[in-house]
């Protein structure tokens, strides 16, 4: 019988946690694409489309669960009800948006080490003030960067109880300019985080800069219609980036795909690649018919 999905791997004796698999995958060569998924079942085809990572987008839980934007309005207890669903439903390892932390230094160290439990990867936390706005949009603020320090101390903390790769995010390119979001990139390094996320820088040579002079493995998120240049995944490599998100691709072809099936209010009948054997497979109906089968007799 296969593993459950999300469930922990297995070395000789030793558990191997979901924050140890990525940060394995880090420290190999090559670029880390991590797709967008909002759900269990977006999270399932990027596992079967051959990638070795997922991120839980906020913007696509916020949109595909609760039909509101990405404005802070999804909650601690929401998001990380969404976030171990999700992480159970797939082997890879997840990367999981978590805002601002909800709150302080103290709920960002509550929130860190429960995701870590709800079974992710790694957690990104960002240095807006609450509530929080998406990445690539108007009216931004953010906290003093010694506000942020302390949350990472804390997230680090947490992190030491439960095993969890830090996601440090600075949104200060739109708000202070480049320079200041560099410095708050450093600053996230010196503070502990795994990883360093500068958001929405807007041009190639502020993509360059990134890399360059922060020392710790650096993210870049890759926004259909944003504000930072689409590269390829072999210019970014170039750059020197280990991990790429993109966030929101999936969910522009999920809502094209469904908008296409019910435009004029007659809803057309599917004719495509997949068929209904297709979906049972995917949401897996043979593991389980056949976990059913063992228990029989």
């Amino acid at each position: 019988m296969p593993s459950p999905p999300g469930a922990r791997s297995e070395v000789g004796r030793f558990s191997v946690t979901p924050a140890a698999r990525l940060r394995h995958l880090l420290a190999r060569p090559g670029l880390l694409q991590a797709p967008g998924c909002f759900d269990a079942l977006s999270a399932r085809l990027v596992e079967r489309g051959g990638f070795r990572a997922a991120y839980l987008t906020g913007f696509g839980v916020a949109a595909s669960a609760f039909g509101v934007p990405d404005l802070g309005l999804v909650s601690f207890g929401e998001m990380v009800g969404r976030a171990a669903a999700v992480a159970s439903a797939t082997s890879l390892p997840l990367i999981a948006d978590a805002d601002t932390g909800f709150g302080n230094a103290l709920n960002a160290y509550r929130t860190v080490r429960e995701y870590a439990r709800a079974g992710l990867a790694a957690v990104q936390l960002e240095d807006q003030v609450a509530p929080k706005r998406c990445g690539h949009t108007e009216g931004k603020e953010v906290v003093p960067l010694g506000e942020m320090v302390e949350k990472l101390r804390a997230a680090c903390d947490a992190r030491a109880e439960a095993d969890i790769v830090i996601v440090a995010r600075t949104d200060a390119r739109a708000v202070l300019g480049f320079e200041a979001a560099l410095e708050r990139c450093r600053a996230f390094a010196d503070a502990g985080a795994d990883v360093v996320f500068c958001e929405a820088p807007q041009t190639e040579e502020e993509l360059a800069r990134v890399p360059r002079e922060v020392p710790a493995p650096c993210l870049v998120n890759l926004v259909e219609g944003g504000r930072t240049p689409l590269l390829p995944a072999q210019r970014l490599e170039a750059l020197g980036y280990r991990l790429a998100i993109y966030p929101v691709t999936l969910l522009y072809a999920a809502v094209a795909g469904m908008g296409a099936r019910l435009g004029g209010g007659t809803l057309q009948p599917w004719e495509g690649p997949s068929s209904f054997e297709d979906l049972k497979g995917l949401v897996g109906f043979p593991e389980w018919g056949a976990r059913a089968a063992s228990y029989r007799g």
